[in-house]
């Protein structure tokens, strides 16, 4: 179990930044990050899938953050399409590593993804990335996942089968065309927000991280 949640502001370029931090067990291996999805469709730090995240990758006993994009709920700041967002994420990544001077696991659902993986990929304080709904072909926004190409470190992807933003062939030549080491777990018939297939996607999370991060025996989630 988690020692609680703190809640509180971290310092962005644009701003405060509303957070929240499960505050994992003093034992922790690593910490882990995880980013919301489109904060102009109600993204934020709540969203269902990020919350089940959370509690997967808390699960190690990892402290995890949480943080509101520029804009959204309490943060300060206005929207700024992906672009600014990635210094958030940095900023994020910046407060973890002083907070705990620990390897760090990324994790973000669909814009954040796509937003996170840009300022985690070349970060080396980051040693695993969890992309969880690749928004490989969402209406109205394009996003480039050519830079994965040249991104060593380990890669889950995980989506499902109906998902709207990404289907699974384009899914799978982004997965294919990413370096190695990547693993592409697709949940039967979910759709975009792993509705009814949350517990899918949190297993998929669970059994990826032991042997990627080399996690000592027991250290299964709860």
């Amino acid at each position: 179990m988690s020692n609680g949640i703190r809640t509180f502001f971290l310092n962005g370029p644009a701003g405060r930044l509303e957070a929240l931090l499960n505050e994992g067990q003093p034992s922790a291996t690593h910490a882990a990050l995880v980013c919301h999805p489109h904060p102009l469709y109600g993204g934020t730090v709540h969203n269902k899938v990020v919350y089940h995240a959370m509690k997967a990758l808390s699960g190690f006993g990892f402290p995890v953050l949480r943080f509101n994009f520029r804009g959204a709920g309490l943060s300060e700041g206005e929207h700024n399409h992906g672009r600014g967002e990635v210094d958030d994420v940095r900023a994020a990544l910046d407060w973890l590593d002083s907070e705990y001077h620990l390897p760090i696991v990324f994790c973000g659902f669909s814009f954040g993804a796509a937003t996170g993986l840009r300022a985690a990929c070349p970060d080396h304080r980051v040693v695993a990335l969890i992309s969880l709904g690749t928004p490989v072909a969402a209406e109205g926004r394009f996003y480039s996942f050519k830079f994965l190409e040249n991104c060593t470190k380990p890669k889950l992807f995980v989506s499902g089968s109906r998902d709207q933003f990404g289907p699974e062939e384009q899914l799978r030549q982004v997965v294919e065309s990413a370096a190695a080491p990547r693993h592409l777990v697709v949940v039967p018939d979910a759709d975009h927000f792993f509705e009814g297939h949350l517990e899918e996607m949190q297993a998929a999370i669970r059994d990826w991280l032991p042997a990627t991060l080399n996690l000592p025996a027991g250290a299964k989630t709860v």
